[in-house]
C-alpha cells in the first residue's frame, strides 16, 4: 500500500481474508447448484465486504499517505492518485 507504514494495513489484511473466505464459499454454493437467491444474496454481502475494506484504504491513505505529503508537488501528487483511484472505483 505504499512507502509509509499503514495504520490499518493488518485491519485490511484480515477484512481481505475474511472475504477471500467468504468468496471461496460462495463458490462452492455454485458448484454445488445452490438456489439463484441464495447466490445473490451472499454475492451482495462480498460486495458490501469489498466496500467496507475500501473505506477503511480510503480512511487510511487519508490519515497516513495524504498526512506525510509534506511538499505540496508530494500533496499534489498523492491527491492526483487518490482522484484517479476514485474514478476507478466509483463508476
Amino acid at each position: 500500500m505504499g512507502h509509509h507504514l499503514h495504520k490499518y494495513r493488518k485491519q485490511v489484511i484480515d477484512r481481505l481474508a475474511r472475504i477471500e473466505g467468504h468468496v471461496r464459499a460462495v463458490k462452492e454454493m455454485a458448484h454445488d447448484d445452490r438456489d439463484c437467491s441464495d447466490l445473490l444474496i451472499q454475492i451482495a454481502a462480498v460486495q458490501k465486504a469489498l466496500d467496507g475494506v475500501a473505506k477503511v484504504i480510503l480512511k487510511d491513505h487519508l490519515e497516513v499517505c495524504v498526512a506525510a505529503a509534506d511538499r505540496q508537488d508530494d500533496l499534489n501528487k498523492v491527491l492526483g492518485d487518490l482522484r484517479n483511484a476514485l474514478d476507478h472505483y466509483i463508476r
